[in-house]
């Protein structure tokens, strides 16, 4: 049994998230997840609400709301979303935790020890109107590198690139609109990043399975001159900063957001006897450590959050695979939680069951490249996966049992050369299966999935139990048996992906709602399992988006 520790990027607290976000990291983490419970792994599957910065603030600010009642409603809310989409996290914590700000202030003693921490005098943004300093996100302007007129402090939505306030052109509050903006000194610590130059790419050299676009992202930031990080901000909302003349300041929300990883692991520990977070994250080398992130999150976890680990001179588990994905586009352009642009997930679910839209996400998850989200695309390829492949295999094989078999899988018959080919061809299949889920390859996981179930739908077709039971009531037997078997292990495959589906599927097999295990010895599985058990009724598995539904949700979410 291997232990997987397994952590997505942690959504921000402030509203309920898109597409993109899911694909970007929450979905992938819990079908690999799932799978690895499936295979007998000891899995633990931690995300939290990150709920530190400007724009947890700025959420507030707009709701009318004191920012910690803001972020209680909103994880709340974020945390039933990701229920009713299936994510299985083990535990979906929150960075404003008193386990977060113990250990964020930890670490930053540990580092002020090493010699890492530097204090500087910044030029910072100033609002005579506001009567504050304005950092990151407050300000607005035009990007200096773009033109994009929506920049913010922090970031330019538009080209990417990571901006201070005092770049901006034209900057203006967020909060006022002031454009009357002065430029003063301000106190902040920084993280001497470039000290661990070295440490950090070793680190990265000593890492395998990523992809390309990761290790190059990463080593991009450290054969540039690496700059050392600002860790701390001009705010109220935050962890407070344990040092003489910083009482009006807080942490960097993305120094403190991935402590939050290790700090939700301890709030999991803390919530039932006999858990210890300490085997998942100090000295824990029997400890494999999967991160899923969007590609705006690689550079803060292969540079800045290492080094947080790095340079505090303790055991801590690092990162081994970080599994990067590429943006998810939306009818030709990009999903915009700030813009309010793309399909959110409250919006998704209103609409349509969880598991089409998991489906369509992984089946084309943007792991090489941007992909493109289109809602006639969508319409078609559930309609022919879901409905016309999966669904139908189901319900034409449980139909038939029922009026020819009193809805048992029936006994007796021999299998011949056809059902013998037909668990050949299962077993190598359901080894690639697993081959593309173990390396991360969730298109090519999805894409594998379907191809079992067209193996399956095609053996069916031709071996037609409903021709030969009008001559042969054995070889309808065995067929059906081997059938039903099929769908049985369809469901199973298909489970870590399109879970709700396929629990259907199961539970009408007389399956628990625990992960269904992993095949093992399809073949005895396929040809002898099961005689005799009831197949409990099951309608149509999945309905077809009709026409007039597509139309709708056209209208719904077109650009």
């Amino acid at each position: 049994m291997t232990k997987i520790l397994i952590t997505s990027a942690l959504p921000y607290v402030n509203g309920v998230k898109h597409l993109g976000n899911l694909i970007g990291s929450l979905l992938p983490a819990d079908v690999h997840a799932r799978f690895r419970r499936q295979i007998g792994d000891d899995v633990l599957f931690i995300c939290a609400t990150d709920e530190h910065g400007t724009p947890a603030e700025l959420g507030a600010v707009r709701a009318g709301q004191d920012v910690r009642t803001f972020c209680d409603a909103q994880h709340a809310i974020q945390a039933d979303i990701y229920r009713r989409f299936g994510l299985s996290f083990d535990h979906f914590g929150r960075t404003s935790s008193p386990q977060n700000s113990a250990l964020t202030q930890h670490f930053y003693r540990r580092l002020d020890d090493a010699g890492l921490i530097e204090e500087r005098k910044l030029p910072q943004v100033w609002s005579p109107t506001d009567g504050r300093f304005l950092p990151d996100r407050y300000v607005l302007g035009t990007c200096p590198h773009c033109g994009d007129p929506s920049a913010r402090g922090d970031q330019c939505d538009q080209c990417g690139a990571l901006l201070d306030p005092p770049e901006l052109i034209d900057p203006r509050s967020a909060l006022s609109g002031d454009r009357a903006l002065e430029v003063r000194e301000s106190r902040h610590l920084f993280l001497r990043q470039s000290q661990l130059v070295g440490a950090l790419s070793a680190w990265i050299d000593s890492r395998s399975g990523w992809p390309s676009f990761v290790v190059s992202t990463a080593k991009g930031w450290l054969t540039a001159e690496l700059r050392d990080r600002c860790i701390t901000r001009d705010l109220a909302w935050g962890i407070p900063v344990p040092r003489q003349g910083f009482a009006d300041k807080v942490f960097y929300v993305w120094f403190d957001a991935p402590i939050g990883y290790i700090a939700a692991t301890q709030e999991w520990a803390a919530a039932a006897p006999g858990r210890d977070w300490r085997k998942w994250w100090w000295q824990a080398d029997d400890v494999r450590y999967v991160q899923f992130l969007g590609k705006d999150n690689i550079p803060f976890h292969t540079v800045s959050f290492p080094a947080t680990l790095i340079g505090s001179n303790e055991p801590w588990k690092s990162v081994d695979v970080i599994k990067g994905f590429h943006w998810l586009n939306y009818e030709g352009g990009k999903f915009s939680t700030s813009r309010n642009r793309g399909i959110f997930t409250d919006q998704a679910l209103k609409e349509l069951p969880a598991d089409l839209w998991r489906w369509w996400l992984i089946a084309n998850a943007p792991e090489s490249a941007d992909t493109d989200f289109n809602v006639a695309r969508f319409v078609a390829d559930v309609n022919k996966d879901l409905a016309d492949i999966f669904g139908n295999l189901v319900n034409r094989i449980v139909s038939f049992a029922h009026r020819a078999f009193d809805g048992r899988i029936p006994e007796g018959g021999a299998p011949d050369e056809a059902e013998h080919l037909l668990a050949r061809e299962l077993e190598q299949r359901i080894a690639t299966l697993r081959r593309h889920h173990e390396a991360l390859e969730f298109r090519a996981a999805a894409t594998a999935t379907r191809a079992i179930w067209d193996v399956a739908n095609a053996y069916l077709q031709h071996a037609a139990p409903w021709t030969a039971i009008k001559s042969d009531r054995l070889r309808a037997a065995i067929v059906t048996r081997t059938a039903l078997n099929l769908v049985r292990t369809c469901a199973v495959l298909a489970w870590s992906i399109v879970p709700g589906l396929s629990e259907n599927v199961l539970h009408a097999f007389g399956g628990e709602d625990a992960a269904p295990r992993w095949p093992r010895g399809p073949i005895a599985d396929l040809l002898d399992g099961g005689a005799g058990t009831a197949i409990a009724p099951i309608g149509p598995l999945v309905e077809k988006i009709s026409p007039e539904r597509a139309s709708h949700l056209a209208a719904r979410f077109g650009p």
